[in-house]
């Protein structure tokens, strides 16, 4: 019997030491730790969604995880997006091209290392219009000059300024500020506040599909354009001592004897200020007809002259003018255009580039800022006020290369040929 109660008494015991002190009575195992939920994943624009806006883009956001991928598929996804810090939002960085569809997958994790996987399939809309890039200067894979600006002129008017200058970005491989300049609805130019560095490559990139250029009109296409800009040449007119020094990287190569405009006339004066070299020509027809005298009129002349280089729309060039030597170095006898001996015309032709300096001085005709590429004659200041957005681009804004931001495709797109009337 004694026995039988000892071996009866054991369990009992034991019940006793293993129930002290434990708060949760689970027999010693301790508390039961819960499972994390699940990380929840939104994408706009939502699965099965038609007629989206392009600008507005996609936007990925998780909750209760982390994002551990984003893939698009559909037209401009190579352009890739931007993550937030904390991984828990992600962007498409710029705008999805119209008339597409696209698939969109996310992927986050949460705390456990267990993923949610989520994917939107939408169209974008078909806009009722659609507007382009007409042409840009300088043509791809151009050298030019110190002083070249960019110039894009729009196939449509553009109303929404602002949203298409951010579309525009230049990456420069010696970043300096420079700004965007609107002289209308269809034409925008880039300069920079100071000449180009020399031997700067740069690349311009206009990454508009998607973007609204006015009501119901988007654009189809990104564009691509680089070209860089060579050693630095600037000439300048002295028209009082009838001398054109041209400088080739701070230092004087040539002193050309030059003649000028006579002044007899206004239209006959050299426009005064800061042009830049626009084309050259081996040989150019100047008629006065150009200029409104016809034939019959007593000013009328036809010339044909050679070895130009044109700096103004106003019919200005330098050129060869082997019948006004005696007063190159002298006078001023020409009708408005830089007078040169064939010889030193025919250097100056061959060495400059377009979008070269050309500096005339000593006049009382300003140049006017619509006549050519007067972009120097601008300040600095109302320069930027004819940006949208009313600011300069400064080095580190768009200007360091990456993958992400390398358009899908570029389109060729044909460079005008500047024209004007022509004056001896």
């Amino acid at each position: 019997m004694r026995l039988l109660a000892a071996v009866a008494g054991i369990p009992l015991l034991l019940s006793a030491c293993s129930g002290g002190g434990g708060k949760s009575g689970g027999g010693g195992i301790g508390p039961v730790k819960k499972e994390p939920a699940p990380a929840t994943v939104a994408i706009a624009p939502v699965n099965g969604a038609k007629k989206v806006l392009p600008d507005k883009g996609i936007t990925v956001s998780a909750q209760g995880g982390r994002l551990q991928s984003v893939k698009v598929q559909g037209k401009g996804a190579k352009k890739g997006g931007l993550m937030s810090d904390d991984k828990t939002r992600w962007r498409s960085e710029w705008n999805l091209h119209p008339s597409s569809t696209y698939t969109v997958t996310a992927t986050a994790v949460n705390e456990a290392g267990k993923t949610t996987e989520v994917t939107s399939t939408f169209s974008t809309l078909k806009p009722s219009k659609t507007f382009g890039i007409a042409d840009i200067t300088p043509s791809q894979g151009e050298t030019v000059g110190v002083g070249m600006p960019i110039m894009v002129r729009f196939d449509a008017p553009v109303h929404n300024r602002a949203e298409v200058e951010k579309a525009l970005e230049v990456q420069m491989s010696k970043p300096v500020e420079g700004a965007w300049h609107w002289f209308d609805n269809q034409r925008v130019d880039f300069r920079t506040k100071h000449y180009w560095p020399k031997n700067t490559k740069v690349k311009f990139m206009a990454h508009l599909a998607g973007v609204r250029g006015a009501k119901g009109t988007y654009a189809t296409k990104d564009y691509v354009r680089e070209f860089k800009v060579g050693r630095s040449q600037i000439s300048t007119v002295d028209t009082r001592s009838h001398y054109m020094t041209v400088k080739r990287d701070g230092k004087v190569i040539r002193k050309i004897p030059i003649s000028a405009g006579s002044g007899a006339k206004y239209k006959w004066i050299t426009t005064n200020g800061k042009h830049l070299a626009m084309e050259k020509s081996y040989h150019v027809v100047m008629d006065s007809s150009t200029l409104g005298c016809p034939k019959g009129c007593p000013d009328y002349y036809r010339l044909d002259v050679y070895y130009t280089v044109k700096f103004s729309d106003s019919g200005e060039y330098v050129h060869g003018a082997p019948w006004s030597v005696g007063s190159q170095g002298r006078a001023n006898v020409s009708h408005g255009c830089i007078n040169a001996s064939t010889e030193n015309a025919k250097w100056f032709m061959n060495t400059t580039l377009r979008g070269d300096p050309i500096n005339v001085t000593g006049t009382r005709r300003p140049l006017e800022h619509m006549n050519g590429w007067a972009h120097w004659e601008i300040s600095w200041k109302n320069w930027v006020k004819g940006s949208a957005l009313k600011t300069s681009v400064k080095p580190g804004d768009n200007v360091t290369p990456t993958p992400e931001k390398t358009p899908e495709r570029s389109d060729t797109i044909a460079t005008p040929t500047a024209t004007g009337s022509p004056g001896a």
